[in-house]
């Protein structure tokens, strides 16, 4: 994958956060000012950084949260009907298996599992009306194993979080970091299949529909800000989840995304 120093500029700017492991917020994670190291692990190429004021949130991209928020809460009814407005709106398969499969990262292996049962019940049934949904892309290479896993996991995670992420969570218990760096910010980061702002579109959808993970929600709309999610469209994801989920998810949404930009427009 080609190397984006427009990334690399964008996520170097000392933001906090960094996904599935805000809890650290609360107990003394560091986040060091960044250097440029000259790093070759890029950003994907599927995952451009557009101006910070970007226009609003594209249909594929708005249907991205009440899917990854159904899922999140367990409510398979209301998932179904957003899976299928997903698809109709230009998700493919593999983009909506990708995001269903990120799920577990969040809420759990059960909730994806079902999520993703969910989503074969419903391409059977479209597929019995003569729809027939594109597959979409499958990721461009495996991702890689040992040593090699955990550098491209660590570059992942410090590009995301703005800068590299330590502190006496991790030292506490070590293995959850290298979980973290290796499985999640490796295995699923490296999957180009999905770019990294529909990732990230989805972990808020994920978390917000969550409660008692407020933390972890506010650092994750930071990483949204850090991968090109502009506060227009953060603000209207907020409005999205209070029409389409429910108020208890867009308030906690809305007061994540406060606690990070207050009143910038």
């Amino acid at each position: 994958m080609k190397n984006t120093a427009t990334a690399r500029a964008t996520l170097a700017r000392g933001r906090i956060g960094a996904p599935a492991l805000a809890l650290a917020l609360s107990m003394g994670a560091t986040w060091a000012q960044p250097t440029d190291t000259n790093e070759t692990s890029p950003m994907h190429a599927a995952s451009p950084i557009p101006s910070r004021e970007s226009a609003a949130l594209t249909q594929r991209q708005r249907a991205i949260v009440p899917i990854a928020a159904f899922a999140s809460a367990g409510d398979i009814g209301s998932l179904n009907k957003a899976l299928d407005d997903g698809l109709n709106a230009g998700l493919t398969v593999n983009e909506a298996k990708e995001i269903l499969v990120q799920l577990y990262a969040y809420a759990g292996f059960p909730r994806s599992l079902n999520a993703l049962a969910a989503l074969m019940k419903v391409l059977e049934a479209r597929k019995a009306r003569g729809i027939h949904d594109a597959a979409g892309s499958l990721p461009s290479q495996a991702a890689p194993t040992g040593e090699a896993l955990l550098q491209a996991g660590t570059a992942n995670q410090t590009r995301l979080a703005g800068s590299p992420v330590r502190g006496p969570l991790f030292e506490f218990a070590p293995a959850i970091d290298t979980y973290l760096k290796t499985h999640l910010f490796g295995d699923i980061f490296e999957r180009d299949n999905l770019d990294w702002q529909s990732r990230e579109l989805a972990t808020i959808g994920m978390l917000s529909a969550l409660p008692g993970v407020e933390a972890q929600l506010q650092a994750h709309m930071r990483i949204g800000m850090n991968v090109g999610l502009g506060s227009r469209q953060l603000r209207e994801l907020t409005q999205l989840l209070a029409e389409r989920v429910g108020t208890d998810a867009a308030s906690r949404a809305r007061g994540a995304l406060e606690a990070q930009i207050g009143g910038q427009p």
